[in-house]
């Protein structure tokens, strides 16, 4: 039987995938993502089987999937990213699936396979459905728009807008990670414009921390460059 055969039903796909699991890597899993119902197949073959889906029936496996396992949720967002599909379909079945993200690796996986909105010529359409991600009350789909900007949309066009959209976080600890992750991004690429940024931003002490944290973490960075950020960091903040 071929892999098109053995994932053609809900069924069929979740025995395939007892049959390629990893326990070293479920276990794993299991205490960085903490995600329930982990089966432990490895990210490369799910983004193997997602490159299939996409080319063939990938409708019936929307309709079947039921996203009760982690690897049910990562397929279906891998899938998205492989679809060679107009932006304006392939939107709508993006917002079909931001409900079920309900984890970090999710989330930020389903970003980065979504080279659609590099590549798409109608680019300020990307950017205003990632403005609509960010103020959701759905804190992942918000966390799903600062991974985005922060994978395709660090560029000078649009780094003004995006230090503005750091300041309409919520108070959720992945949200809050997320922003400090593109914070550091943007002083990668635009150092001089991220430091205006940071001696006037809005962000409380333990976001703006986490921004610092990360950029003295990159080997990006010079040393003299990060003493400068040490020396940045705000007191009173917890870690």
């Amino acid at each position: 039987m071929n892999i098109e055969n053995s994932i053609e039903t809900r069924d069929k796909l979740l025995n395939y995938f007892e049959k390629s699991k990893d326990l070293k890597y479920r276990n794993f899993n299991k205490k960085i993502i903490k995600a329930n119902n982990i089966i432990g197949v490895r990210t490369p073959e799910l983004k193997r089987i997602a490159k299939i889906v996409a080319k063939n029936d990938y409708k019936n496996f929307f309709k079947y999937n039921k996203h009760e396992f982690y690897e049910e949720n990562l397929l279906h967002g891998l899938v998205l990213g492989y679809l060679k599909i107009d932006f304006n379909n392939l939107k709508l079945y993006i917002d079909e699936f931001l409900p079920f993200i309900d984890n970090w690796a999710v989330c930020d996986m389903t970003a980065a396979n979504l080279k659609q909105f590099k590549k798409n010529k109608t680019k300020d359409i990307c950017f205003n459905e990632i403005k609509k991600y960010i103020n959701s009350e759905n804190s992942w789909i918000s966390r799903f728009g600062y991974i985005l900007l922060l994978d395709y949309f660090i560029e000078d066009k649009y780094i003004d807008e995006i230090f503005e959209l750091c300041e309409s976080y919520k108070d959720d600890y992945y949200v809050k990670m997320g922003i400090a992750w593109l914070i550091s991004m943007c002083y990668i690429k635009f150092k001089g414009k991220t430091l205006t940024y940071l001696k006037k931003n809005k962000l409380d002490n333990w976001t703006y921390n986490k921004a610092i944290q990360k950029m003295i973490e990159s080997n990006r960075i010079t040393i003299e460059d990060k003493n400068v950020l040490k020396a940045m960091k705000k007191k009173n903040s917890l870690d």
